[in-house]
């Protein structure tokens, strides 16, 4: 029996894809979009090195404030999933656009050293209160009207639109900037501000677990007798331990997230640079990989049903890298085209991928702390990935980075792959506490 948020109905027309979202469901899905869009629209962003060298930074200084952002983010993933699972996703989705609202003001207050310091802290601060927090609550919100079959869709959307507000109000920083220098940081604090509404307006969750077996409810019981961060992080770590099929979902999704942020972030532009293509380009081609990523994050229905889901996420992974490792063979405009089919088949996967974990975490466990450990595997890898980056780069061997990359990825997921396939095999006589999803209508895949 699933629980649905007061004052609903639940309607018995079908669509295309179940049930039609609820009125409920539908303002849930539209303030998240709202909510998505606005928190990550940081204006800054194209511009932000530029800002702090005219600031008086040094490049030592500007990459190393962004060492400690990343460091700061891993150190904040695991105790503010704890924080929205104790408090509410609602009001942790709060508490982080006031903090990215309070974060985006610092540098237009303080343009020096410890001030961009202290902004990108409370950027870390305020991106990984929410990070877990607003998948979970979209998840648990719409599983709570009977929707879950919209949850695929409204991810991806919300990531899409996200993706096209950036296409559109980045090109025009460079302008805002020369009438008023600190506006990228403004306008930055005045969208952080609209999220901060969206997430007012959300409606207050009932609760809205799904039915679990016994021994899981009795194991929800237990966890919530044990109090304090310290043991929320133990308890996270048990239900890890205690579904296999979870872990191994995270340790899939890895490729993904470390694939698409070192080459939108760390190899972008050696990639062009090495294929001629001059930094006049560079936000061209930014542009056309953005909108390719947008379109495909808002139809990932268009993957079709005849793969299962986890299959989907390898598959796309190997695409993801064999994409990369065929950058060595072509031209400028073939990089090009390339980079775009990198950027749509990373918009393909994200989506799938959150689904999966969300439907493989058990009724009663600690969602948002559970998203948080998928976040800092996720970016622990990459911080490894991006060291390793670094060094090709300095040997010069940028094509032998790609095809490395390419072959540890098929291996990984080839691995991967054939663990799922085991797990699923003997899924039904080896079912650990509170997975057991098929006596609710549906597969951890499904």
């Amino acid at each position: 029996m699933i629980r649905r948020l007061p004052g609903t109905r639940r309607t018995t027309r079908k669509g295309p894809t179940g049930p039609p979202p609820t009125p409920v469901a539908r303002q849930v899905i539209r303030l998240n979009n709202g909510f998505q869009l606005l928190f990550n629209l940081l204006w800054w962003m194209p511009v932000f090195y530029a800002y702090q060298r005219q600031a008086g930074l040094s490049d030592g200084q500007i990459f190393g404030i962004q060492s400690i952002y990343y460091i700061a983010f891993c150190l904040c993933e695991i105790p503010t999933g704890m924080v929205a699972d104790r408090i509410g996703a609602r009001n942790c989705l709060r508490a982080g656009a006031v903090v990215m609202t309070a974060a985006n003001l610092v540098p237009v207050l303080t343009p020096s050293y410890t001030g961009f310091l202290v902004h990108f802290l409370a950027i870390a601060a305020g991106r990984s209160l929410t990070s877990g927090a607003a998948s979970a609550y979209l998840y648990d919100a719409l599983a709570a009207e009977g929707c879950e079959e919209h949850y695929l869709k409204a991810e991806g959307t919300a990531r899409a639109l996200g993706l096209a507000a950036k296409v559109m109000c980045w090109p025009l920083v460079g302008p805002l900037m020369a009438l008023a220098h600190p506006a990228p940081y403004v306008l930055s604090a005045v969208s952080a501000a609209g999220s901060l509404a969206c997430a007012v307006a959300l409606p207050r969750l009932a609760p809205s677990r799904r039915e679990a077996e016994p021994e899981a409810r009795a194991l929800g019981r237990e966890d919530r007798r044990r109090s304090g961060l310290l043991r929320d992080a133990a308890v996270a770590l048990r239900w890890v331990r205690a579904t296999p099929w979870l872990a191994l979902l995270m340790v899939q999704g890895v490729a993904v997230f470390t694939l698409s942020r070192i080459c939108q972030v760390n190899l972008f532009q050696p990639i062009l640079l090495d294929h001629g293509i001059g930094e006049s380009a560079h936000g061209g081609v930014l542009a056309a990989m953005t909108v390719a990523e947008a379109v495909a994050s808002a139809r990932p229905q268009w993957l079709g049903r005849k793969l299962t889901p986890a299959t989907w996420v390898s598959l796309l992974s190997v695409a993801l890298a064999g994409t990369l490792a065929g950058i060595t063979l072509g031209g400028p405009w073939t990089v090009v085209a390339l980079l775009c089919v990198f950027a749509a088949v990373t918009g393909f996967a994200y989506p799938v991928q959150r689904k999966l974990v969300n439907d493989a975490i058990p009724a009663l466990a600690p969602r948002a702390t559970l998203l948080s450990v998928e976040s800092i595997v996720d970016r622990g890898v990459c911080a490894l990935a991006a060291v390793a980056a670094g060094a090709y780069l300095s040997a010069d061997r940028l094509d032998a980075l790609l095809w490395h990359s390419a072959i540890v990825t098929a291996v990984v997921m080839a691995t991967v792959q054939l663990a799922l396939r085991s797990r699923e095999r003997r899924r039904k006589s080896d079912v650990p506490v509170g997975v057991r999803s098929e006596r609710h209508g549906r597969t951890p895949v499904s």
